[in-house]
């Protein structure tokens, strides 16, 4: 699976072989917006069209666009392992929010 970012939005990306056109959607809200084209190029420019009008459409309807994510991230761990994460944070001079995003950057490879 391949990704494309605009404006704060990510789509995720698909191959259809019966129509041989690739597919996007946009990743991260509920609203279901999707392009698809021929070549990376159409590809490109549609869905950079889907969420210009996507947040166009939103504005002339007094709707509010969706926004992939706040930043906020709510976890629940085993106590030990909160634990672990507490010890591992103060160790490095971070809080446990600093330390944990930087983790999690490199988990997810941004």
């Amino acid at each position: 699976m391949n990704k494309m970012k605009y404006r704060g939005y990510t789509a995720r990306i698909e191959y259809d072989e019966e129509d041989r056109i690739f597919v996007g959607h946009l990743a991260g809200i509920k609203d279901i917006v999707g392009f698809h084209g021929s070549t990376v190029d159409e590809l490109d420019r549609a869905f950079h069209e889907s969420v210009d009008n996507y947040i166009a459409i939103s504005e002339e309807t007094g709707r509010v666009a969706q926004k992939p994510y706040s930043g906020k991230l709510m976890l629940r761990v085993p106590p030990n392992v909160h634990a672990a994460v507490a010890t591992a944070a103060q160790v490095n001079g971070k809080s446990i929010n600093q330390w944990a995003s930087e983790i999690l950057k490199k988990a997810a490879h941004i």
